[in-house]
Formats: structure tokens, sequence, C-alpha cells
């Protein structure tokens, strides 16, 4: 591989783990751009992105782009990751590739008015795609058990999937999605027998024998009773669980001790369950205000889960921008500062930074345990926004006590306007400690490229991550950290093996 070939991958990678999410129309340039750019690199990509990645809209966008591509071997990939989705996500390929025209409600002068908007690529579907949606669809067919839990979650997806593809849909679903007249040994079947219940032990009992999803049963149970909500939360995953609790919260299920001392037990399950996302137990605690023994449990489902993608081998430092209008990233430096800590098993040293350098210092758990979320917002407490910024002061001060790093991460917006400033700090930690660390930006507010500008100056390739606002995409910057080199990542990257497509 050439200098210029890895230059161009890691770009690739830094574009993708910044490229925000929640809208396939805005990462679709992206996404074109990269397979364009390096259509192998991309094809590998998108096999390790669909087990490594924590963004759906980019597995989502990779399924697109591949089951469209004309290079050798691309569709037969896309196909293949597309087998793994689950019907909703693949419910939003075929939209996205077919285009959809949205109605929405907007206000215009005082008066109320429809618009429409056209969403997506308005293409044809290739055959090929088509074939391997009634594979998957006959797949689930075979199987009335996982065709009930398909339809359960997704109901008007799979209808959508039959009648746009124009798939002849099997008795059985036929029955069971356009008929309204699911077969006594279905899934389906049971949610009238729910509606119909006299009492809430017949619901609770309904609901376990078919492990109805709390959303699904939710919508036809006028009564939440502990009886009910027991029953439904043990037929949740630790997932849905997390998902779900501001919802639980205000059935009164933290009112009632049975229905407390479960939701705590499958909250300790979701320390070591797969699937979880890493993130969305802090963001839980925070909509649900939850007690402070609840905010603990879910603050160790965060760790836990963070811990679980790697290991941070090279000492570091975090550094803070505190300086004006930087509220932001003293919050993002708590949630980041938690996540690196639980997994770092090298030196960590954090500053938080205006015009001097200020030590955080949080203490660990028991037992010498990584420091919790807590403790970061404890070691945190009183330390500001204001000032003006000089980004150099945290390095310059390192350097002078001799702590030696490999790798800096520094929430930014990356504008300084007082010494030291980060080039002449910098080269001036280089001299005096004998090492070049790698440099990650994470950048918050409106963030220029100032900084990033004086590395490529300094001969150091940055890495950024943008946040814009969304905590669940800050588990991304976790790979940018564990691995040696960025290098190393696009070389693990590049020998990914390549899902192959099932014919049956």
């Amino acid at each position: 591989m050439t200098h210029n070939e890895q230059d161009l991958r890691i770009t690739i990678l830094n574009t993708l783990l910044t490229t925000p999410h929640r809208d396939l129309a805005s990462i679709y340039p992206v996404h074109r751009m990269l397979i364009a750019q390096d259509p192998l690199f991309y094809v590998h990509l998108a096999a390790w992105y669909a087990a490594e990645g924590e963004v759906r809209d980019h597995q989502e966008m990779f399924v697109v782009n591949l089951a469209l591509s004309d290079f050798p071997g691309h569709r037969d990939v896309g196909l293949a990751l597309l087998r793994d989705l689950p019907p909703y996500q693949v419910g939003r390929v075929l939209d996205f590739i077919k285009g959809r025209v949205v109605r929405r409600k907007v206000t215009r002068d005082g008066k109320e008015e429809v618009v429409e908007e056209k969403r997506g690529l308005f293409r044809n579907v290739p055959r090929s795609l088509k074939t391997e949606i009634t594979h998957y669809l006959r797949e689930r067919e075979a199987s009335p058990e996982r065709f009930d839990g398909a339809a359960l979650h997704a109901r008007k997806t799979l209808k959508r999937l039959y009648a746009s593809l124009h798939i002849q849909p099997s008795a059985r679903a036929q029955a069971i999605l356009f008929d309204d007249a699911p077969p006594p040994d279905s899934r389906l079947y049971a949610l009238k027998v729910i509606g119909q219940a006299q009492t809430p032990a017949e619901q609770a009992r309904v609901i376990v024998e078919n492990a109805i999803p709390y959303r699904v049963a939710a919508a036809i149970i006028k009564q939440m009773t502990p009886t009910v909500l027991v029953a439904l939360i043990n037929s949740m995953s630790p997932q849905e669980l997390i998902n779900t609790l501001g919802a639980l919260k205000r059935h009164g299920a933290f009112e009632n001790a049975d229905v407390k001392a479960l939701i705590e037990s499958k909250l300790a399950d979701a320390k070591s369950a797969d699937r979880v996302s890493a993130y969305k137990a802090k963001v839980a605690a925070q909509a649900v205000g939850a007690d402070a023994a609840l905010v603990e449990q879910l603050d160790a489902v965060t760790e836990a889960q963070v811990k679980a993608t790697g290991v941070i081998k090279r000492p570091t430092a975090l550094l803070i921008d505190k300086s004006g209008s930087m509220t932001v990233a003293i919050e993002v430096g708590k949630q980041l500062g938690a996540m690196i800590s639980a997994i770092c098993e090298a030196d960590l040293f954090a500053y938080a930074f205006d015009t001097a350098a200020y030590p955080v210092q949080p203490k660990r758990g028991l037992l010498g345990g990584a420091p919790s979320l807590a403790a970061w917002e404890k070691a945190l407490t009183g330390i500001q926004a204001g000032g003006a910024t000089s980004c150099g002061v945290a390095l310059d001060w390192m350097r002078k006590q001799n702590q030696r790093v490999e790798q800096i991460v520094m929430i930014t917006d990356e504008q300084e306007n007082r010494a030291p400033l980060f080039e002449n700090a910098y080269q001036e930690y280089v001299e005096a400690l004998a090492v070049r660390p790698a440099v990650i930006f994470v950048k918050v507010g409106t963030a220029l490229d100032t900084l990033e500008r004086v590395c490529a100056k300094l001969g150091v390739a940055p890495n950024a991550f943008t946040f814009r606002g969304d905590y669940y995409a800050l588990p991304n910057v976790i790979p940018l950290l564990t691995r040696p080199s960025m290098a190393e990542l696009v070389m693990e990257i590049l020998a990914y093996p390549l899902p192959e497509r099932s014919r049956q």
C-alpha cells in the first residue's frame, strides 16, 4: 500500500466517523464519494462496520450503495449484509432507493397547509435486490415463530415490502398482514386475546406465553397493573428495557417494590448482554429523571459495554476546552472521560483549560476500579466555561511535569487567542519528551479547522470527530484510541473478511 493510498483510506475512515446521522439523505453523498475514491476499501469497510459500527444509518447506507454498485463483487456483499438486517432496516433501504413522497403540515403566514417532500433516490429497484428481499421474506415465512416476531415489531414494513415489490405472500402471511385474520397459533392472534381478556392476570399470562413486546402490548392494554408490568418486563431484552424506562416510569413501575426489583435485575444482565448500545443507558437515566441508585446502575451498564469495545494501551491525554461558550465541551469531556478511563490500561492525564490548565482527577471506584461517570461529573464540578483560550497551555504544563503521552484527545472548537499556542507547545513537548503524540480533535460548537491545519504543518495527521449533540455517536471515538494507530485500523479493515451471499 502506498503512502497516498493509506492517507486516502484514513481520510475515508475519518469522514465516516464524523458524519452526522439520523438523515439518510445527508449521508448519501458522503458514501458516494467514499465508494468512488476507493471501492475496494469501501466494501471491506462496509463488512467491518456492520459488525463494529454503532450508527444504523451508516449500516443501511452501505447496503444501499453496494446494492446499486456496478463494481465487481459489490452487489453480492451488499445483499449478504442486507440478509442480517431486521425488517425495519430492510424497509428503510428499499424506501430510500425507490424514493418516497412525504406529506407534512406546515404553517405559513398564519395558515396551515400540507407540503410534499421527496425523500430518497427515486431509482428502479435492481432485480438482484428484489430477489434477495424475496428470499429474505421466504426465510421468515418458513418459520412461523420468526415471521410472527417480525410482524409484531414491523407489521407495516413487511406489508410495504410485499406490496411495493409485488411479492406474493404465503397464505399465513396473507392472513396475518393483509386479511387481519391471524391463525390461532400466531402471536398476532394473541393480541386479540389480550384485548378481550377480562383480568390483568389473564393478560399477563398471554403476554408471557407469547413474548409480546412492550410497545405492541401497550397500545391495547388499558390498565398497566403491576402484574401486567412484570409480564412485559420479563419479555423484554435488556436493550428494550433501557429504551422503555421512561414509559415504565410513567406507568408507575418504580413505585412498586417488586417491579422495581425486576427492573434492577434485568439491568444487571444488560452489562454483559450483546447488542446493547454503549450510551443509551446514560441517556435513559437523564430522560427518566432516575434516582441515584438507578443512575448508578445505568452508568455501570454504560461502562461495562464500553469496556467490551477494546483496550487503550497508549498513554493518553484528555484536554477539555473550558473557555467562553465551551459548556458543551465540558459535558462531552465528562462522558468521554468516563468511557476512556474505563478501558485505559496506560496513564491517563486529564486537564480542563482556558488560559490556565486545571487538572481533572476523578476518584477511582471500589477496589481501584475505573472512575465512574459520576466521579467525572464530580471532578469537573466548578469547572465552568469562560475566559480566553490557549490550546497549548495544558500541553505546556504536561511538558513541565514530564507527563509523557502517545496520543492527545482535545475537545475544542479549535479557536485560540492566547499564548502558549498549540503549535509552539506541541513542538516543545516533542523536543523535550522525545515523542510525537497522535492528535484526535473532538470538535464542538462552531468549530474551525485551525488546529488541524497546524498539525498538518507539523507533519502530524490528526483525526477529527465532529460532535453535533448526539451522545449516542460518542463511542465512535473509541476505535481511534484502542488501536496503536489509525493506519493499523485501516489494515484491520482491509483484512476483514467479506460475507458471502446465500443462494438458498
